[in-house]
């Protein structure tokens, strides 16, 4: 069975053998003697954390075009250290199952019904996966590691505490986001820089994990104490956001993190500690959360519109997406009609219901299979089910050596976790001010990655 399941994760991938055979990978390097030669790109890394930095700092306050503008800037300054490269190190299996996803979203553009809208979205995922492999490279260095998520952290306390303002002092809602039927039809949802409550919901969930791990990560009375604070902040304005989805993902998130925390403290616990303090654990927190919503009105009215069916309007709005949605992939079901909203917004309207116009699948497992078929989502649940095997592994690895490290990997995959589980009823995960730190999160696993051997 362990053979099995090493097998599928890839566990004992030697990258090396490969790359070697690789005619693409000998372009790495072929610039490398200018590299030795150049002043700026002896700093090539600190220079590509900076132009990370900007992407985090101002994604929730500019528009989505200019943040692509900014991808591209990555994109070619990741071309010319890759070119110039004097190592060949740092890929993983992860790289593998993205360069592949990648390969299988450009066959479903080559055979899309609608090439030149789903070749627009194939540039917008090449941009996103290019910030993955540039991030992957520049979080090798645990120095940039701890300066990107301290900016990841700081716009995040920036955002939760504007959001946390609206709540106290009121907002102007954009949109009908409640079932205007609904005893809180009139409700404020917060949504801060981001115009959206469910967007926001899903940009704080990775500055919630990552402020949980700079808690034992970060060393000091005051630090600690900005991290605390910067969890409670987000996770506060997280609840404001009134998002059903968020609040899942949280679940998810929170779920995810006693999970692996177990792991990493594990040793230190004696037997009976070992078999039951995960039932104890979750069992008070189920408590706590049920007395919760038994005792907080607005709580129980938001939570229990999930389980009322059609009869609240936003579940019926995404029942009628998801229908329609199902029978495009049941039309294209192995390769899809290529990626991107726009091949999406083309084909739809052929499928919808009347007056049920979408962007989107509201569904990230939904899109996914509708925009690269059956054979996309299985590369992509398989890059899922890898990217958390590969963190787990590398988790042990750095426990064994006491590397605090190890509590980075960890917040990275509680928030994809809870990305994931609010990407079930949402497609936020597609907007880039989300996805540039979904990608973030997947890059912090991969720059740790350290292939086993068979005594391993």
């Amino acid at each position: 069975m362990n053979s099995t399941w090493d097998l599928i994760t890839l566990s004992y991938f030697s990258p090396k053998t490969w790359l070697n055979a690789s005619y693409l990978y000998r372009v790495v390097g072929l610039l490398s003697p200018w590299r030795s030669s150049s002043f700026l790109l002896r700093f090539g890394e600190a220079i590509g954390a900076l132009l990370i930095s900007l992407i985090f700092i101002f994604g929730p306050f500019i528009t989505t075009g200019l943040l692509g503008v900014w991808l591209i800037a990555i994109t070619g300054y990741w071309g010319i250290l890759t070119l110039s490269d004097t190592e060949k190190t740092g890929f993983s299996p992860i790289h593998l199952f993205v360069f592949l996803y990648w390969g299988v979203s450009a066959v479903a553009v080559a055979l899309s019904p609608v090439k030149a809208a789903a070749f627009s979205g194939l540039i917008k995922l090449t941009l996103y996966l290019v910030f993955f492999v540039f991030c992957a490279r520049i979080l090798r260095s645990p120095r940039l590691t701890n300066w990107l998520i301290t900016v990841v952290l700081g716009i995040g306390l920036v955002v939760g505490s504007y959001g946390i303002r609206q709540q106290i002092f009121g907002v102007e809602q954009l949109a009908t986001w409640n079932d205007p039927t609904s005893e809180l039809a009139g409700a404020t949802r917060v949504y801060s820089y981001l115009g959206n409550p469910n967007l926001l919901s899903a940009y704080l969930l990775p500055a919630i994990a990552l402020g949980v791990a700079a808690f034992f990560v970060w060393q000091g009375l005051v630090p600690k104490l900005l991290a605390i604070t910067i969890t409670l902040v987000n996770t506060a304005c997280l609840y404001f956001t009134g998002s059903r989805g968020g609040w899942i993902a949280m679940i998810a998130l929170v779920g995810a993190f006693l999970l692996l925390f177990f792991v990493w403290f594990k040793n230190n616990l004696s037997p009976f500690w070992r078999k039951w303090l995960l039932p104890l654990v979750f069992g008070i927190l189920g408590g706590l959360m049920f007395a919760a919503i038994m005792s907080v009105d607005s709580l129980r009215i938001r939570v229990m519109s999930i389980f009322v069916g059609r009869q609240d309007s936003s579940n019926n709005f995404r029942i009628n997406v998801w229908m329609a949605v199902l029978d495009m992939i049941r039309d294209r079901p192995l390769i899809g009609i290529g990626p991107g909203n726009a091949a999406f917004n083309k084909i739809y309207p052929l499928y919808m219901s009347p007056k049920y116009s979408a962007l989107s699948a509201y569904s990230v497992l939904l899109e996914t299979a509708v925009e690269t078929g059956l054979i996309g989502l299985s590369i992509f649940v398989w890059l899922l089910v890898i990217t958390v095997n590969q963190g787990v592994q590398q988790i042990q690895r750095l426990r064994d050596k006491n590397n605090p490290a190890g509590m980075w990997l960890i917040a990275a995959i509680a928030a994809m976790a809870g990305l994931m589980a609010q990407g079930l009823f949402d497609t936020v995960w597609y907007r880039p001010q989300v996805n540039t730190l979904w990608w973030f999160m997947v890059a912090l696993v991969a720059s740790q990655y350290q292939p086993l051997n068979n005594e391993q």
